[in-house]
């Protein structure tokens, strides 16, 4: 009965995203018959959308701004060649149900997406890319939020989003790259987005393998990796052998709550970033960044962020059978002037195995502030926040592959979530609320690919 409501409301969602998937993969060429008709060019990855090196995998491009995952890391993609141009799509939506326990969650039908076409060409001693990365979710998140309990940060209708998540922009990001090769075994690169992804964080949730199949935000975003959409961003790395390192100036507001429209402003905001891979299994990042008034509620208020991740990958079979992805986490938040400090814990995993299953979880360990008890009401005169203790949350999943169409991998599945609040905010969310989403997942894949 659950299976036959999801599905039957599916198709009205995804009856957009699947049309403009379509349309993106013809204007951008995307057949076999393109494909075999274009000379062959040297490009850094195979057909499984693997890299063999440190260097292949930051060329390769395949996540949000720089940020990198491990070599091994699968990236489902469709591909050809087209006039010299590498010609590259990734995309993945979700369509889902969530509902949850306690007075403070909610129930709600909603749609999860984003689309990256991307080209890439050799250009002098180095690579040229083009990329924008778009999501429907606008239109897809009514409301502008979805329910999720504990969840702090922007606002919708003016009023702070509490226990629930913003959807993105409809332009995630729109990105030119140059890589330039200095040496057999050294890169320097240049990055500008009037949309996008300074260098700051680890990979961001919806890009991140161990989170591939998980249809909702972290709870700790707005401490890890919030910065993926971020305006007039420009960034300069440096990479040799096993060692990246970068540099980015960017606006440092977040998005408003109009998620149709492309903001800009001065370059107020700066961040560094140091990444290692001593392995094509293992990639680690520390980085750090100031944010000029981040909050638009909070105009007057600087913050300070550092982050540290730690990912590991691992095929199995080669690759052919499935793949175990694993992320690491830490993000720490300070308001300078009030000194509020907020740190966040991640630990994901997701497993494919078996060709089409797949099940997952995100452990998080996060800290919340008075906020919360306000709900959607901003803050009286004198309000300060404070710190209001720590939520812990607990995610388990499940999926499977059950193939429809070619070059989309569609999958039917679940998760729940129990959460453990502090004291502090138990007597409003009590001692054990719960959500459950149930979804379907659609994702672009190329021949041969899982």
């Amino acid at each position: 009965m659950l299976r036959t409501f999801v599905l039957s409301k599916a198709f009205l969602l995804i009856g957009r995203n699947f049309v403009y998937v379509r349309c993106i993969v013809l204007l951008l060429g995307i057949t076999a018959s393109a494909a075999a008709q274009q000379p062959e060019m040297s490009m850094p990855m195979n057909m499984s959308g693997r890299a063999d090196s440190f260097l292949e995998s930051v060329e390769m491009h395949a996540t949000s701004g720089t940020s990198a995952e491990p070599g091994s890391t699968p990236m489902p993609m469709m591909m050809a060649m087209y006039d010299g141009w590498m010609l590259m799509f990734h995309a993945t939506a979700f369509v889902a149900d969530i509902q949850q326990t306690n007075p403070r969650g909610a129930d709600k039908f909603f749609s999860t997406n984003w689309f990256m076409p991307m080209a890439q060409h050799t250009l002098g001693h180095g690579q040229l890319t083009f990329r924008t990365m778009l999501s429907l979710e606008p239109a897809t998140v009514s409301e502008r939020q979805y329910p999720l309990l504990f969840q702090q940060g922007e606002t919708a209708y003016g009023k702070p989003i509490v226990d629930g998540q913003h959807p993105h922009d409809f332009v995630m990001e729109l990105a030119a790259l140059y890589d330039w090769s200095v040496g057999e075994r050294t890169l320097l690169s240049f990055y500008a987005a009037p949309v996008g992804d300074p260098a700051i964080g680890p990979v961001a949730y919806p890009h991140r393998a161990s989170a591939a199949e998980n249809p909702v935000a972290t709870l700790g975003h707005h401490q890890e990796d919030s910065t993926h959409i971020a305006d007039d961003v420009v960034t300069v790395g440096l990479t040799h052998g096993i060692f990246r390192i970068e540099a980015s100036g960017f606006h440092g507001r977040e998005p408003d709550e109009h998620r149709w429209q492309v903001q800009q402003g001065p370059i107020d905001s700066w961040s560094t970033r140091l990444t290692v891979q001593p392995r094509r299994n293992w990639s680690g990042q520390y980085s750090y960044g100031r944010l000029h008034s981040p909050e638009q509620l909070n105009p007057t208020e600087d913050q300070e962020r550092m982050t540290a991740s730690l990912m590991y990958n691992r095929p199995l079979g080669n690759g052919a059978k499935g793949n175990w992805a694993s992320t690491l986490a830490w993000g720490r938040t300070r308001a300078i002037p009030t000194n509020l400090i907020q740190n966040s814990y991640l630990l994901e995993s997701t497993l494919h195995f078996a060709v089409k299953n797949y099940v997952w979880t995100r452990i998080e360990n996060v800290d919340r502030t008075t906020e919360l008890l306000l709900g959607e009401q901003p803050g009286p005169p004198g309000f300060e926040e404070q710190p209001a203790g720590r939520v812990r949350a607990y995610t388990f999943g499940y999926d499977r592959d059950f193939d429809v169409l070619p070059h989309l991998r569609t999958a039917l599945g679940a998760q729940v979530t129990a959460y453990t609040p502090g004291p502090v905010l138990r007597p409003v969310y009590g001692s054990d609320p719960v959500g459950v989403v149930v979804f379907l997942r659609i994702r672009a894949v190329g021949q041969g690919q899982r």
